[in-house]
């Protein structure tokens, strides 16, 4: 009860502080990194990652919301080059994994699962907003759940649900580098 109030309280305090400000003038780079991502592809390089861009990366994975505010996510930061080439092939000195496990056998429930999700795309997100390229793979985890679980150090019961590549990448054009994507009146119904 007290922590719906203080949720109310903090809500209401937000909305006067922001109080007439239009939701594009607040939000617009927000958006605009939501709407201009793309996911890199062959153009990593090579380049150091900060240990303070690491850290801002994993605290926007933390805020992800998650049911019931469980937070069921375990991120594992891969720097070890020979460790990570052999999950992703090619990998660039100075790229990173960040695995993003919870507990189960990898069939984890789908709470779990959007859960794990949510905190993987405020991981992609956040690379991208810091000026790297990032791109989500999920097709390793069983590999890694079969033969890199403990060479990861993931914790005890936990399964790898998905991982996420950042590394600087060669500047290119993100509009015409992006995937195409459907037409939105295909793929929405009103009612």
């Amino acid at each position: 009860m007290k922590r719906a109030s203080l949720l109310v309280l903090i809500m209401g305090l937000l909305l006067f502080v922001l109080g007439g400000l239009e939701a594009q003038e607040v939000n617009q780079e927000a958006y605009d990194n939501l709407i201009t991502h793309y996911a890199a592809r062959n153009n990593f390089t090579a380049g150091t990652i900060s240990r303070g861009d690491i850290e801002k990366i994993l605290t926007a994975g933390l805020r992800a919301p998650s049911a019931s505010n469980r937070q069921p996510w375990h991120f594992t930061v891969v720097q070890n080059r020979d460790l990570s080439g052999r999950i992703v092939p090619n990998m660039p000195e100075g790229n990173i994994l960040i695995v993003i496990s919870a507990s189960g056998d990898g069939k984890t429930n789908a709470r779990e699962i959007l859960d794990c999700g949510l905190a993987t795309e405020n991981i992609y997100l956040a690379a991208q907003s810091l000026g790297y390229g990032s791109r989500i793979y999920t097709g390793p985890m069983d590999t890694i759940n079969n033969r890199f679980k403990t060479e990861l150090g993931l914790p005890s019961g936990h399964s790898a649900v998905a991982l996420v590549r950042v590394g600087r990448v060669e500047k290119i054009d993100a509009t015409s580098a992006a995937s195409s994507r459907k037409n939105l009146n295909d793929m929405v119904t009103y009612k």
